[in-house]
């Protein structure tokens, strides 16, 4: 059964769509996100209120979305007829709403003129997530406040938002703390309410409350929403407030990045990732020499004025270029690499590979060598685990992975891209075959998504179209080995009484000291000699 899905209640209004997590024939299940809605308060992500296929999708990047648009037509898992019952009569009935911002009661003119009135802020109804973290404090005690200013910023899983103020006045005490866990109703700040406004506070405090009891209404599957607000003009805005989707205060997070320190690149002055990731190789390259001296840096290369020589031109660096210059650059600083020389005889592999031409044709794809290596490496990482892991944050153990995803190097127009085939031990060369030339493709033409290049295991780096007898690829950290493979020759080769022609493929294996040792790395290497030299032993 088909049916349409619409945007819930979102509680700010509209919403830009930033990223989408799905794609027409995907399989989702209830509650799976969506997409993620930014306004001007808050990043949200939409839940699916049912499981089942996508059949189409009616938004794209960019769209602004409100209350009630169309998202998605759902080809509807039917649900057991012992279990089906109306969504109206499954849904518990709401609790009341908590206060939003309690105020004291309204004093008289004379009470006014008397002293200031201390106001309670509360947390709004930040929806059906139940707590949230407080990682941002945008107000101190002693800050001059004024109505709708942002006063923290929480973030749940789903969303991070900013918590205006209802009120202007004077910040007298702050009952939170960063990292804190509240919820709606929590009391958070006490703020002396300038006298002037008194008389206009529970004006102020009507539309919040509103806000919530609308947001109470909504199905449970909506997405987390806030107060509707107005969008404070910059004057009246911290210095440090910035706007950024969970996905990217994560990210800058696990850099330690202050996102307040970064210049925003997105619409409206949003953060991007690509943002953290250019501030990080920023930070990195702007290493002083007093910190070398320290013994915690590297000497920042010196900066030269090339037009002395000649006639210079400066060409920007594409976004991607960026991106993997800076992984490359944190990968080659926090492994340390060895890399172990090895060539593989592919003389009965590549006369196999020819005799199947035909066979490979009939079913659609083109059989080249990187099946047969992806092959081989997958049974060699079930064989030998250590490859197949990953060196625990804490550095004391390893997170040893039971499934086999591989990723293969693609040089594309834009820069290097690492598309990753999954389940690779449990897939036919064919298959393989189909897959890769799939995922190369997409690769090239831009189409590749981001869940195509997460997951792997294991890389392999191919120059053998290129030429060349050997090179050290860099471990694509947090995996631990990867393999370079450079052109097959035709070699003489001793077989006891002369010399044979064999073709020899040059291997490079790449690793991670503090997990693989010397001996380990050279076992690996000999074993896929031997695997490639007779496919036919990966069958035993």
């Amino acid at each position: 059964m088909s049916e349409l899905i619409r945007v819930p209640d979102i509680g700010t209004g509209e919403g830009e769509v930033i990223e989408l997590f799905v794609k027409v024939g995907d399989r989702i299940e209830a509650e799976q996100s969506l997409l993620t809605l930014e306004s001007d308060k808050a990043s949200m992500e939409i839940p699916a209120p049912k499981a089942g296929v996508i059949k189409s999708l009616s938004v794209k990047l960019g769209d602004r979305l409100k209350e009630g648009d169309d998202l998605l037509e759902l080809e509807v898992d039917e649900a057991p007829e012992d279990n089906a019952e109306p969504v109206a009569e499954t849904r518990a009935e709401p609790a009341a709403p908590a206060p939003v911002a309690q105020a004291a009661a309204v004093p008289s003119v004379a009470e006014v003129a008397a002293e200031n009135i201390v106001e309670e802020i509360h947390v709004p109804d930040i929806g059906s997530s139940g707590k949230a973290r407080v990682i941002e404090l945008l107000v101190a005690v002693g800050d001059q406040i004024t109505e709708e200013q942002s006063l923290l910023t929480l973030e749940s899983d789903k969303a991070s938002m900013e918590i205006p103020s209802p009120v202007s006045g004077e910040v007298v005490e702050v009952l939170v703390r960063l990292d804190a866990e509240v919820g709606t109703g929590d009391l958070i700040f006490k703020v002396k309410v300038a006298q002037a406004a008194v008389s206009q506070a529970p004006a102020a405090v009507a539309p919040v409350a509103a806000a919530a009891e609308s947001a109470v209404a909504a199905k449970p599957s909506a997405a987390v929403s806030v107060a509707p607000v107005t969008a404070p003009s910059p004057d009246k805005r911290k210095t440090t407030v910035v706007h950024a989707g969970p996905a990217v205060r994560k990210l800058a997070r696990e850099f330690g990045v202050d996102l307040g320190l970064v210049t925003a690149s997105g619409p409206h002055q949003r953060l991007v990732k690509e943002d953290v990731h250019a501030y990080v190789q920023t930070a990195l390259s702007k290493q002083s020499s007093s910190t070398v001296e320290q013994g915690s840096g590297i000497p920042p290369i010196p900066e030269i004025d090339f037009a002395r020589f000649g006639e210079i031109e400066e060409v920007a660096m594409t976004r991607l270029q960026q991106i993997g210059a800076l992984n490359l650059h944190r990968s080659w600083l926090n492994v340390p690499h060895v890399t172990q020389f090895e060539s593989a005889d592919i003389t009965d592999l590549e006369a196999f590979r020819v005799s199947q031409k035909a066979v490979a044709e009939k079913a659609g794809v083109k059989l080249t060598i990187l099946p047969f290596l992806l092959k081989a490496c997958a049974h060699l990482l079930q064989e030998m685990p250590d490859f197949n892991s990953s060196l625990a944050p804490s550095g004391k153990a390893l997170i040893r992975k039971k499934y086999v995803h591989l990723g293969f190097a693609v040089d594309t127009p834009e820069g290097l891209l690492v598309p990753v085939i999954r389940d690779v031990n449990q897939k036919s060369l064919l298959q393989l075959s189909a897959e890769a030339a799939e995922l190369a493709d997409k690769a090239r033409n831009k189409k590749l998504s981001a869940e195509q290049m997460q997951g792997a295991c294991f890389t392999i780096s191919s120059l053998g179209h290129i030429g060349g007898t050997g090179f050290t690829p860099i471990v694509n950290a947090p995996e631990v080995a990867i393999l370079g493979v450079s052109r097959a020759t035709m070699q003489p080769v001793w077989n006891g009484e002369g010399f044979d022609p064999r073709l020899m493929l040059p291997l490079s294996l790449s690793y991670d000291h503090r997990v693989i040792n010397g001996a380990a790395a050279a076992h690996f290497t000999r074993r896929l000699s031997e695997l490639l030299a007779e496919i036919r032993s990966l069958l035993l």
